[in-house]
């Protein structure tokens, strides 16, 4: 659940419109959640399975794919927003984000442009932009916060990523004279799904390099000490029973940080809460880790430029699919 006293806020990475009518307000309302966040591959999976568009895709029949889905993607945002404006009202987070076109990962243009776009048609003021941290990102998220947009940045695995990330907002902030905020958020789990196995087989301690490796990042991002700069641990479900349900949520415990889970996860938090912060993580601990994986051959800057483009593709590749289900789809 939300921390006030840490400073440890908990959001939920779902967006689906049947949820968004009383279960998504109720969670809100119990003060188990303060924010949200939707990506592609949300979207492209609410959509294509969900019966609850079909009203308002009749209404689209005369609309391409892409047009289609942006119907649908700004009202169920909308509809989020609203639900959580109480939340912003009173500087308790509040946000929902939503992600440019993927395919937009190398625009700089074309990533401000619909940013921009995205938002004004959304029409409320706390809605996060999302854009993936490539070079085009970066510009795209200093030009964004410098209008007053706040910005999740995606797809973070490295500390250099994240670096750049803090340094674009940074400028960003300083151009505008309002509110606005930054999240840099940091996949978790894909590392230890990519390396557990070998790491098991080599003695070296599983299911710890996601968390080291944010935690790295997470002292790198509180070294700077801008408030409206947080992380935001992202990729923070379990795949299989080898791990607690909500293992990611617990051991990212961190005052001044943000987790995004999916729902089933974080209904296993609720039924188990912490309350003792995992985080600082000393750099030590988290050096010797990393030692350890390059003794045996891993370079953990190999493995964050893989999973960065595994990430990407695959945004594109559930987009393209969910473009593709809505050609010819009328309700």
């Amino acid at each position: 659940m939300v921390d006030k006293t840490l400073g440890f806020s908990l959001w939920l990475d779902f967006v689906e419109r049947d949820y968004l009518k009383e279960a998504f307000p109720a969670l809100i309302e119990k003060g188990i959640i303060n924010g949200a966040t939707s990506n592609p591959s949300i979207f492209a999976s609410a959509i294509t399975s969900s019966p609850a568009y079909q009203e308002q895709l009749r209404s689209l029949q005369d609309k391409n794919p892409k047009e289609k889905y942006e119907a649908l993607a700004i009202r169920d945002i909308r509809t989020a927003a609203q639900a959580l404006r109480g939340c912003y009202d009173a500087g308790n987070d509040g946000y929902i984000s939503i992600e440019v076109d993927p395919f937009l990962s190398n625009d700089t243009a074309g990533t401000i442009a619909e940013g921009e776009r995205l938002f004004t048609a959304i029409g409320e003021p706390n809605v996060m932009v999302k854009v993936p941290a490539t070079e085009a990102g970066y510009e795209a998220m200093q030009a964004l916060m410098g209008k007053g947009i706040s910005v999740n940045a995606t797809l973070i695995f490295s500390p250099t990523q994240a670096e750049r990330c803090l340094n674009a907002m940074k400028i960003g902030t300083a151009a505008y004279s309002g509110k606005v905020d930054g999240v840099i958020s940091v996949f978790v789990s894909r590392f230890d799904r990519l390396l557990d196995e070998k790491l098991c087989a080599d003695d070296i301690a599983p299911s710890r390099t996601g968390i080291l490796n944010a935690a790295k990042i997470y002292n790198l991002i509180e070294a700077s000490a801008i408030p409206n700069i947080r992380t935001l641990f992202a990729s923070t479900g379990v795949k299989g029973d080898a791990l607690p349900a909500a293992y990611y949520i617990q051991e990212l415990l961190a005052a001044h940080a943000i987790n995004t889970a999916p729902l089933a996860t974080i209904e296993a938090y609720i039924v188990a809460p912490s309350t003792e912060p995992k985080l600082p993580i000393t750099e030590e601990e988290i050096t010797h880790h990393f030692s350890q994986l390059r003794q045996q051959g891993i370079e953990i800057d190999e493995v964050s430029r893989s999973l960065l483009q595994d990430g990407l593709r695959a945004f594109e590749q559930a987009f393209e699919a969910m473009l593709k289900s809505l050609e010819s789809k009328e309700g």
